[in-house]
């Protein structure tokens, strides 16, 4: 896998941002941006590239936001991760780049090795010296003029998160794009550069004796043997709670809105100038209903970001890695990784979106390749429905049980996948524990909206194109009609009706077509599959048109309606508590459902162990079209495919099996005619896909050529 990639020289003078992780770049790089962002991926890599441009005077200068390195080799052979690599030879590959290298004021003589790299290899520097208020705390006072002397470059002192310094560090941008300083000649080893880096230190860093600081007071207690997972757990609670919870309870206000927005207000209007039904059906069901599926992500996965930013910012993620590492490392995986794990069983977009804040491809990958498997939100309203038909008794454990089985074949798949199909280079790991800092809420907006922007612009694209798809084939009739949604003439439930015999394996009989509609219609989104149920089980006589005004109406009420009930998810964030599920009518009535839908799924089903198998397969295959188009976006179009392709390998083995060993079939010798062909047909499929990934010879650490 290889990429090229070139500073663009049109829109602005290039300055690249570079230096150690955790250094405060993206801090510094928003305040020289604001909103004037650009968010994309590096070509031919999955890692982001964020560039952005500032005006100064008559000059404009774009921005250019490297990953963090430690080290600057030309060659780029020391890079412990693509995104090193991406950096080093950026920097190796270009000589119309002036770089602002930001250094950490607290830990100055870390990021000085990589400053004196960057000097010997005659690039135009200017020294961004950042957090210079948490230098202070530390008692460390620098002298920038004394640095300046004996780096032979500019040296800003700035403190990024509240805007100090900002306004010298552009004239000093400005002054070594005009007059380049001079090169430093070139140390013959390392340890000659790190000599002379602690002489630097000596020279120009003052120390005073300080009390504890505060990021020790705080990591006394955060990282106490005994307090370090519970506190964990506690930070993880409070994310899901603000990004699931409350981002949720706004949901419903975009959904209706992009009911009104974008299907049903065009809808109508198309019908009143006389647009044909299928140029309706393929804007308003379509486009409109593609736009407002991804309108309804917008308040969970913004929650998250800003959530996110916030742990990442006030320093507390890098201290995640280090609490749950021992537990993760058995998955190849870093702490990190159990992040965007908890996020899934809320929703498992944002849970894929979350993987940006892992440094390594790797990591990124198995982490992506687990996440459907957490089983989200949307799926327990289809527990919740067969639950009360088929387990009023025991249901909560029924949807327990379906939990810890997601948990186990996300763990399977992760070892598979690192086993046969990650060339994994392994590099030296490297826990850094910056100080705490308080956030900016300038800062925290800014970058919520740019992954936010992101995730609309990029992903967004890939899930209308589907829904698309979906919509139109879900409208269109046999008859050639449209406005069959959700009913025996559309062609869907066509398609339906003529694979349903694939499923008969699984427990599904022919007259159960509608099952099988629902799988096709849970690609939209899990929940949806109730609502098919509930249409193709009890039909309904047509509404009528559909009252805007209500909709906005409804729109706006449901935000309080649902913030009031956060408070009954507090000991119940996941919402598994299912209530009473024998009581029937009050259970339709939650789920919006007919009484009769109830009926038609127990009649439809092969009992209990026709309804689990059916569970087991909507828990296990393939993800949404949201979740999807996201892994395709983050971690390319190869690991979306596998992820799909995988997990419809595994939840029809898992329904069968389960199906047909657990009492579906008459006797076990009926069982095992229909157990072992599926297995061997999966176990081929599986082969199939461990052939084609290693013929793509994928690596994760790729040679990257930047030109």
């Amino acid at each position: 896998m290889s990429s090229s990639a070139k500073p663009s020289t049109s829109a602005g003078q290039p300055v690249a941002l570079v230096g150690n992780p955790n250094c405060g770049k993206s801090t510094l790089f928003n305040a020289l941006t604001g909103a004037r962002q650009q968010v994309g991926n590096w070509p031919g890599v999955t890692v982001e590239k964020k560039s952005g441009f500032y005006r100064h005077g008559e000059r404009q200068i774009e921005v250019i936001d490297l990953p963090g390195t430690y080290s600057f080799d030309e060659a780029g052979v020391t890079a412990d991760s693509i995104d090193e690599r991406i950096a080093q030879q950026f920097l190796a590959n270009t000589d119309s780049v002036a770089i602002i290298n930001v250094v950490d004021a607290s830990s100055l003589a870390r990021g000085l090795y990589l400053t004196l790299q960057l000097i010997e290899a005659r690039l135009p520097v200017v020294v961004a010296v950042n957090m210079m208020d948490v230098a202070d705390r530390h008692g460390m006072h620098i002298d920038a003029t004394a640095l300046a002397r004996a780096l032979g470059c500019s040296v800003v002192c700035i403190v990024a998160s509240r805007n100090e310094g900002i306004g010298t560090l552009k004239d000093a941008v400005d002054n070594v794009l005009a007059h380049p300083a001079a090169a430093l000649p070139a140390f013959k080893s390392p340890e000659a550069r790190y000599a002379h880096v602690d002489q630097l230190v000596k020279d120009c860093v003052r120390q005073t004796p300080v009390e504890r600081t505060i990021t020790e007071q705080i990591d006394r207690f955060v990282l106490n043997r005994f307090l370090a997972f519970p506190v964990f757990l506690l930070a993880m609670y409070l994310l899901f709670m603000f990004a699931i919870n409350i981002g949720s309870a706004f949901i419903d206000w975009f959904d209706l809105m992009g009911i009104v927005l974008f299907v049903e207000g065009p809808r109508q209007l198309m019908q009143s100038v006389g647009f044909p039904d299928w140029l309706t059906a393929f804007l308003a069901e379509g486009v409109g209903g593609g736009v407002q599926l991804v309108g309804t992500f917008i308040p969970v996965i913004g929650c998250l970001f800003l959530g996110l930013s916030f742990l990442e910012d006030s320093g507390y993620i890098a201290r995640v890695a280090f609490i749950v590492d021992r537990a993760m490392k058995k998955l190849g995986l870093p702490g990190k990784s159990f992040v965007p794990l908890i996020v899934g069983f809320g929703c498992n977009v944002p849970a894929v979106m979350a993987t940006r804040m892992l440094d390594r491809e790797p990591d990124r990958i198995l982490t992506t390749i687990m996440a459907p498997y957490m089983s989200c939100g949307a799926r327990l309203t289809v527990y919740a429905l067969f639950a009360t038909a088929f387990f009023p008794h025991n249901g909560q454990n029924i949807v327990f049980a379906l939990y810890l089985i997601g948990v186990a074949v996300a763990i399977l798949s992760a070892l598979i996948v690192r086993r046969y199909l990650i060339a994994e280079t392994h590099g030296v790991f490297i826990l850094e524990l910056p100080a705490y800092h308080l956030p900016t809420l300038r800062g925290l907006v800014l970058q919520t909206w740019q992954r936010l922007k992101g995730f609309v612009v990029r992903a967004g694209k890939a899930i209308v194109a589907v829904v698309i798809i979906l919509n139109v084939v879900n409208s269109a009739g046999t008859d050639g009609t449209f406005g069959n949604q959700n009913t025996e003439k559309s062609l869907l439930s066509a398609i339906g009706r003529a694979i349903t015999p694939v499923f008969t394996p699984m427990g599904l009989t022919p007259d159960n077509w509608p099952a099988t509609v629902g799988i096709f219609t849970g690609f939209f989104a899990k929940e949806v599959v109730v609502g098919t149920l509930d249409a193709l089980y009890a039909p309904k006589d047509s509404a009528g048109d559909y009252d805007l005004a209500q909709g906005i109406s409804d729109a706006f009420a449901s935000v309080p309606a649902n913030l009031e009930g956060i408070g009954d998810l507090l000991l119940d964030p996941l919402g598994i508590d299912l209530g009473d599920t024998s009581d029937v009518t009050a259970q339709a009535e939650a789920r919006a459902i007919e009484v009769g839908t109830i009926g038609a799924l127990q009649a439809g089903f092969a009992g209990q162990i026709g309804a689990f198998a059916y569970l087991l397969f909507v828990l296990l295959y393939m993800p949404c079209v949201a979740t999807i188009g996201v892994i395709y976006k983050e971690i390319g179009g190869f690991w979306a495919v596998f992820s799909a392709a995988w997990s419809l390998v595994v939840a029809y083995a898992a329904a069968v099996t389960v199906f047909q060993l657990g009492g579906g079939a008459p006797d076990l010798g009926s069982a095992a005619t229909v157990v072992v062909p599926v297995l061997a047909v999966a176990a081929l499929a599986f082969g199939g896909l461990i052939h084609w990934g290693r013929r793509r010879q994928v690596r994760l650490i790729p040679v990257v050529q930047i030109h």
